[in-house]
């Protein structure tokens, strides 16, 4: 299977970047900007009518078709939330056309949309969709608009969110690829977890734009992509300042303050195409817990985009986040059944812990002649994680309990460029994306230590580790009239080096090398109607102490992937399904009493994907995702194949509503169903259905807003669950059963907002 991959990407990259001669060498260049900023405007779709030919804008707004001939030419331009523009182009002799176009804001109607609107083949085109429909007031909001994805949270607010998709539980991270701005969210070799992704630092307020990309399919992204990868964009302006202020329950508030320093409306004018503003955050709550949380956050962020010259962006951005918390930790069932403690009460009250992290974000995108487009971009970040836990109390030290304190301090920084160029063969367009890259991560001071009440006892681990991707990778899209050819080949280099600072004969160094081959197909039977095939083989890198001591166990550990479905709009309706399948040559599973990743055997997950989108009117649309997944241990007998906490069923819903008068909210659903929480199913972690609700008003100068989170008051819901076993300070013997976070009572926030 791998060879025929090879074979086929090797033998259509070799095509597509051959040379041909033609009779007529007539262009149409043009450039797409905002009518309102006057800014670039990236990933519009263009079409030539008649011609078979589509593009999209590149950074800098361009787009470009080449080896016309004379005569006359119709060029469709078009993009979600905009008003859709069509121009008349005639090409004469020796002459080429150069249009400028400025698109002017529109209201969402889902009967303008084409499914094949996207020229980045493979990403779910209802996620700029739902950006406008679905209210969002967190970072992690945003993970929720994944269609089938659930997070849950178990440690009071600051810890990063355990992440649900396609039959994964993803635990914090490990086979999800997140990024913000083209830096990498995940931690590899974590304190706490391989992949730890923790969003936190973002303000949701920030955030442009989204694209999510299930599955091992695409070249770009690569370690920890085995379910999927989403990749955040923040704003590169700012339509007016904002101040906002958030008051809840729980004695729970936040204030954001976004200022427009740098603009054509700014505190400092410019008649340049450029833009600076600066976004703070503080967040605080004392949760629904019986001991308080103490939750605080605070971020500040900025960032600088500029039009350097007509062919260069520079962009720029600096951020600062800190967040500390308590936490009620996981509580076992039987203390609530004996009334030992309440659902909303704690074993170990001295749980919690606190976390920092520094970003610094430079690129600079270049354009030249052809549509010709070259991105360089480089990433520092220092990161600091502080964490105490107990997840099975008394179980192994019946005096002192089983608190533990995971802590690391890294710094990382990296680099990521990648260049593009178009190739045309009469109808048959050709482009081609090559990409190279690094991430260097050097985490120096990273250990286990068994405490309690956060006072150090002795060490369990404690070492440094310095670890290394370095990766290149070839994308090309073929576009045969209305089938699109998209094979991919990306290669990584991994090292890792580990000192153990209390066992030196653990320490050591190990090198890695993953191909990665990629294989889809994509047919438009009408820019209504899409049908496609991925294939893709993706990956997830081990943690450096598992690497380095255990060598029987796979370093880079293969995810084979292939998926079929279709999306097509019909009328005020907009439907995505799918049927994929995903093997894994290892499962990683994080243990909780040891605060360990162990590699586990190999599993097969199958399952079915239905997106779908419904508009009524003019301000009132619905949608509704329904996902089901079946997985199991391939090498375990029936009865014992079972993978803890994977999803099997779950499914999101709601009615979103905008008036023109300014009244604008939504109502909508969560439900997960039932789930084995261990390998034997004897354990069931319970489903949960839940609603939210939001109401706004919205005004050009100020937004009202109430926001009830579980609105009918389901008291009984459990958010994260753990079949685990424990021992309390009364208990003869442990005992193994499950152990959950309680979900959020009812609860209601007020927001205000000034807009200036």
């Amino acid at each position: 299977m791998k060879s025929y991959y090879i074979f086929i990407t090797v033998f259509l990259l070799t095509f597509s970047v051959a040379k041909y001669s033609f009779t007529q060498n007539l262009k149409i260049s043009g450039k797409v900007y905002d009518s309102e900023s006057k800014s670039p405007l990236e990933g519009v779709l263009v079409t030539l009518d008649g011609e078979y030919r589509t593009t999209s804008t590149n950074a800098l707004g361009e787009y470009l078709f080449i080896n016309l001939f004379l005569g006359d030419y119709k060029i469709r331009i078009e993009s979600i939330g905009y008003k859709k523009e069509i121009l008349n182009v005639t090409l004469k002799e020796g002459e080429s056309s150069n249009p400028l176009t400025y698109l002017e804001g529109d209201p969402l109607n889902i009967s303008q949309i084409d499914v094949s609107s996207t020229k980045d083949y493979g990403m779910i085109n209802v996620s700029s969709l739902d950006i406008k429909l679905r209210p969002t007031s967190t970072a992690q909001d945003f993970l929720k608009l994944v269609p089938g994805l659930f997070i849950a949270q178990h440690a009071g607010g600051g810890k990063a969110e355990q992440i649900f998709l396609r039959g994964f539980d993803i635990d914090h991270g490990t086979d999800i690829n997140i990024m913000v701005d083209g830096i990498p969210v995940n931690m590899v070799s974590h304190a706490h977890g391989q992949g730890y992704a923790d969003l936190h630092f973002v303000i949701p307020e920030t955030i442009d734009k989204f694209s999510v990309y299930k599955g091992p399919y695409y070249s770009k992204f690569g370690d920890l992509g085995t379910s999927g990868s989403v990749n955040f964009s923040t704003l590169n302006s700012i339509q007016k300042s904002t101040a906002e202020l958030d008051i809840g329950k729980y004695n729970t508030y936040r204030g954001v303050l976004i200022l427009d320093i740098l603009s054509k409306n700014g505190l400092i004018k410019t008649e340049k195409t450029e833009n600076l503003y600066i976004a703070s955050e503080y967040a605080y709550s004392d949760g629904y817990f019986e001991v308080k949380q103490d939750y605080n956050r605070f971020n500040i962020f900025g960032k600088y985009y500029g039009l350097l010259s007509k062919n260069t962006i520079f962009t720029m951005s600096a951020s600062a986040f800190q967040s500390k918390w308590n936490a009620s930790g996981q509580v076992p069932q039987r203390a609530v059944d004996n009334n030992v403690i309440t659902r909303f009460g704690s074993i170990d009250a001295t749980e919690g812990g606190n976390t920092n992290r520094a970003n610094i974000n430079i690129s600079l995108t270049n354009s030249f002649k052809n549509n010709q487009t070259m991105t360089n971009q480089i990433f520092y970040t220092n990161y600091g994680f502080n964490l105490y836990s107990n997840f099975t109390f008394f179980l192994n030290d019946s005096i002192n309990g089983d608190q533990i304190n995971q802590f690391e301090n890294r710094n990382f920084f990296g680099y990521n460029g990648s260049f593009s160029f178009l190739n045309n063969s009469g109808s048959v367009n050709f482009n081609t994306t090559l990409g190279i890259g690094a991430r260097f991560d050097n985490i120096d001071s990273i250990f286990l230590s068994h405490t309690k009440d956060r006072n150090f006892l002795n060490y369990i681990e404690a070492g440094k580790i310095f670890q290394q991707d370095i990766f290149t990778y070839i994308n090309e899209t073929i576009e045969v009239n209305d089938l699109v050819i998209n094979p991919g080949l990306r290669v990584d280099y991994f090292n890792f080096n580990l000192t153990d600072d209390l066992n030196d004969s653990l320490s050591g160094n190990k090198s890695a090398v993953k191909i990665a081959p990629k294989l889809n197909l994509f047919y438009n039977i009408s820019p209504k109607t899409q049908v496609y095939v991925k294939s893709g083989i993706g990956f997830h890198s081990n943690d450096a102490r598992v690497a380095v001591n255990e060598p029987d166990q796979q370093t880079l550990p293969s995810a084979y992937g292939v998926e079929t479905g279709t999306s097509f709009s019909a009328g005020n309706a907009l439907i995505g399904f799918s049927l994929w399948s995903l093997f894994l040559e290892s499962e990683l599973v994080y243990v909780g009493d040891e605060a360990v990743v162990e590699p586990s055997g190999k599993t097969q997950r199958m399952g079915i994907d239905f997106t779908g989108r419904y508009q009524f009117n003019k301000w009132l649309w619905a949608d509704l995702d329904l996902n089901y997944a079946k997985g199991r241990f391939v090498d375990e007998a029936a009865g014992e194949d079972y993978i803890p906490l994977a999803p099997v069923f779950t499914s999101v819903g709601g009615v979103t509503f905008k008036f023109l008068n300014g009244i604008n909210g939504r109502l909508g659903y969560r439900y997960i169903d039932d789930r084995p929480a261990n390998e034997f199913n004897s354990v069931t972690a319970k489903g949960y259905f839940v609603m939210d609700a939001l109401l706004n008003y919205t005004t050009g100068n100020y937004n009202i807003g109430l926001t009830f989170n579980n609105l009918l008051n389901n008291v009984t819901w459990n958010e994260a669950q753990f079949d685990t076993e424990s021992r309390l300070i009364n208990d003869t013997d442990p005992v193994s059963e499950l152990h959950f976070t309680p979900g959020t009572p009812f609860y209601v926030k007020l927001t205000t907002s000034l807009f200036f």
